[in-house]
C-alpha cells in the first residue's frame, strides 16, 4: 500500500481540509508532532518526504479549482522536491493539463467536480497518455459531485470510474470530501464495488485514512494506494507505518 501525502493549497498556504468546507480550512502547523511554520507548503512535504519516508506527493490547487488564478510558482516549489507529483489543478482541457504536467507533475488529476465532459476526459487522455493521468471520482456523502458534466440518471459511482477508464485514465482516485479531516473513517462496501467494477486500474483512496489498519485493510480490498493529510498531520501515522503499509504491499 503505497502512503501519498497531500498538500492542499488555498491562498498560498498549505491548509487542512476538512468534510469539504473550504471557507473554514485552516493552515497546517504541525505535522507529526513536529511544528512548521503556518501553512508552510514547503514545509509540509519537507516533512512527508524527509521525515516520514513518503515517496509520492499529490498536490491540490483548490485556487485553481475554485476558478481563481492558479498557484503555479508553489507548485514549482513542491515539484523540487524530485519525488512523482500528482497534481489536481482543475485541469478540464488537453492544454490545461499539458500545462500541470509542464510544471513538472508526474500525473494530472481530472477531478469530476470540475469535469466538463468524458469527452474532454478521452481528449485528454489520448493527448498526453493514459499513464499520465488519473481520474478522480469526486464525491460527498456518497454522492457524485458534479458540475458541467452530464450523468445519466441513476448513474452510479462504479458507472462514472468505468466510463473514466473507457475514456483512458489508467488511475482512479476516490474522495468523499464529507470524510476528508474528519475520522468517519472509509465505505468499504463502496471500495468493494469499484474494485470490482474496474479490476486492471490502478485505484487510490482519499478521505477516511485513521491508523495503519486501515492502510492494510485498503490493500487487502485490492487498493493500490491512499491519498493521506489528517492522519500524517496528527502523528496517527509514522514513518514505521508508512513503511510497514509499503511492505504489506508488496507481498501482494
Amino acid at each position: 500500500m503505497q502512503v501519498i501525502g497531500v498538500v492542499d493549497l488555498l491562498s498560498g498556504r498549505a491548509v487542512h481540509a476538512r468534510a469539504g468546507q473550504r471557507e473554514h480550512y485552516q493552515p497546517v502547523s504541525e505535522v507529526g508532532g513536529s511544528s512548521i511554520e503556518s501553512g508552510c507548503a514547503t514545509a509540509v512535504a519537507r516533512e512527508y518526504v524527509e521525515r516520514l519516508g513518503l515517496t509520492d506527493l499529490y498536490v491540490a490547487d483548490l485556487d485553481a479549482i475554485l476558478g481563481r488564478p492558479a498557484q503555479e510558482a508553489l507548485v514549482g516549489e513542491l515539484v523540487a522536491f524530485d519525488v512523482p507529483l500528482w497534481l489536481d489543478a482543475g485541469a478540464t482541457t488537453l492544454g490545461s493539463a499539458r500545462r500541470g504536467l509542464g510544471l513538472g507533475a508526474r500525473r494530472v488529476v481530472i477531478g469530476l467536480e470540475t469535469l466538463t465532459s468524458f469527452d474532454s476526459l478521452r481528449e485528454i487522455c489520448d493527448g498526453v497518455g493514459g499513464g499520465r493521468v488519473a481520474f478522480s471520482l469526486d464525491l460527498r456523502m456518497g454522492e457524485p459531485m458534479v458540475s458541467g458534466v452530464a450523468i445519466l440518471a441513476g448513474e452510479s459511482p462504479q458507472d462514472l470510474v468505468a466510463r473514466a477508464v473507457e475514456a483512458g485514465a489508467d488511475a482512479v482516485i476516490v474522495i468523499d470530501l464529507a470524510r476528508v479531516g474528519t475520522g468517519q473513517g472509509i465505505d468499504w462496501a463502496l471500495i468493494t464495488r469499484l474494485r470490482r467494477a474496474a479490476p486492471d486500474v490502478t485505484l487510490l483512496v482519499g478521505g477516511g485514512v485513521r491508523s495503519l489498519d486501515d492502510l492494510l485493510r485498503l490493500s487487502d480490498a485490492g487498493c493500490d494506494g491512499a491519498l493521506v493529510a489528517t492522519a500524517l498531520h496528527e502523528g496517527r501515522l509514522t514513518a514505521d507505518d508508512v513503511e510497514a503499509a509499503q511492505r504489506h504491499r508488496n507481498r501482494r
